[in-house]
């Protein structure tokens, strides 16, 4: 048995501790992010994209921001987007939140079970879609519906899938809002959290050794970066340069549990890159311009075969993780009030209206508009069924779209089943 040198006792040996995250704020408490880091707008240099991964280590631990407290765009990152450029791009965001809000009430009217919002998150989403190529293949969380709301995709059709209804194009079998549309470039979303980073990064790799031009672009929250598919995506992006812009969504709570969970406290999840030899990029998730900026800058990275890039979007959760979630129960009322990067909608809008480009009147028609287009797409939407009126698919139907031709096993099932539901004299989804 080995024992310790000469001179030295345990018993002198002050005990481990095992170190648990805690929040800084909880139900109650009064919220102060003073502690939070916001640099001046416009102060982050803006590398060339063909500059090696190593030479930029700074800008994965500040935040790159393009739009300053007055609303104006400054500094190397601004885009400089015309103004019916950053018109369609504020009317988009505008577009979601409308949409968010519609489908959570329909959710809490019990005509579909459960809804995700991106509220405060607009920005993410939105403006990555308008520095994208159409043609670009996005591999999306649950909170990206934004993406298929700024390729001008249908509402009718989204909603459709939210009430898994007769003309939801996935026949009833997928979870409310885990969309797929191939035509938009819009990957299946999977509630198996960051199973899409490697599907994504294996896109892009195949992309390259097609000789394509189309990249790949994914997202994850920051808590879904501690599931080993993040880092497994990580290494075969870094050793192939696989053609991938990578998104982690920082918006500081992965439903229950803060960031400190997966990491925060130490670093910044824009850091990660450093380690894999990536670039990294940290921004201001709630400036549309700073998101446009930050991927456009890094799709032409991938496009000119410089590798992937990693962008942290520093945001924040408004609302709660979902329409199954009470965020009242785990952290401070006061905190998305008190969030110091402000509204991505507000935002915008103002720097339109300091440009001359917006007036309150016109956003205001601009809120009309929109209300009354996603109310009458709900309404066509619902005039194929809702969810809370039960099965619209034919129920032998189930089995389909597994395999291109159904095996023994499968078949037998299936029969197994309608006899079942023959027998019980109810049908259960006979159309």
């Amino acid at each position: 048995m080995a024992v310790p040198p000469e001179g030295i006792s345990r018993a002198n040996l002050a005990p481990l501790q095992l170190h648990v995250p805690e929040p800084k704020f909880r139900p109650g408490d009064a919220v102060d992010f003073a502690s939070v880091e916001v640099p001046p707008a416009g102060a982050q240099r803006r590398p060339d994209t063909a500059a090696p991964a190593d030479s930029f280590h700074e800008l994965a631990y500040t935040l790159v921001r393009v739009l300053d407290n007055e609303g104006r765009a400054v500094g190397p990152w601004d885009p400089k987007l015309s103004p019916d450029g950053l018109r369609r791009m504020l009317r988009h965001m505008v577009l979601l939140r409308a949409f968010d809000e519609r489908m959570f009430r329909a959710q809490r009217q019990g005509k579909t079970s459960f809804y995700m919002k991106a509220l405060g998150e607009e920005a993410v989403a939105v403006a990555a879609a308008h520095a994208l190529d159409y043609e670009d293949m996005c591999f999306p969380s649950y909170r990206q519906q934004g993406l298929l709301i700024a390729r001008d995709w249908s509402l009718v059709d989204m909603m459709n899938q939210i009430y898994s209804n007769s003309a939801d194009r996935l026949g009833g079998k997928q979870l409310p809002i885990m969309y797929s549309a191939k035509e938009a470039g819009f990957f299946s979303i999977s509630g198996n959290l960051t199973t899409q980073y490697p599907q994504a990064v294996g896109w892009a790799m195949a992309s390259a050794a097609k000789g394509d031009t189309r990249i790949a672009a994914v997202w994850c929250g920051e808590g879904s970066t501690a599931e080993g598919d993040f880092h497994s995506a990580c290494t075969f992006a870094a050793v192939y340069r696989a053609p991938v812009v990578m998104n982690v969504v920082n918006n500081q709570w992965a439903i229950s549990s803060f960031s400190g969970f997966a990491g925060a406290e130490a670093t910044t999840f824009a850091a990660r890159a450093i380690g894999y030899g990536i670039a990294g990029l940290r921004v201001d998730g709630n400036d549309a311009l700073a998101v446009y900026a930050a991927t456009q800058w890094a799709a032409e990275r991938a496009r000119t075969n410089q590798g992937p890039t990693l962008i942290e979007h520093f945001t924040y959760r408004t609302e709660g993780h979902s329409t199954s979630d009470d965020p009242t129960q785990y952290r401070s009322a006061g905190e998305p009030t008190a969030w110091p990067l402000g509204d991505p909608i507000r935002r915008l809008k103002d720097h339109l209206v300091g440009l001359g480009e917006w007036d309150e009147e016109r956003h205001a028609t601009q809120d009309r508009e929109v209300a009354e287009e996603v109310r009458a797409a709900q309404k066509a939407a619902e005039a194929n069924g809702i969810l809370g009126h039960g099965l619209h698919q034919p129920l032998d139907s189930l089995f389909d779209g597994v395999f291109e031709e159904m095996p023994w096993h499968l078949r037998e099932q299936r029969q197994q089943m309608l006899d079942e539901e023959q027998a019980s004299g109810r049908p259960w989804a006979r159309k």
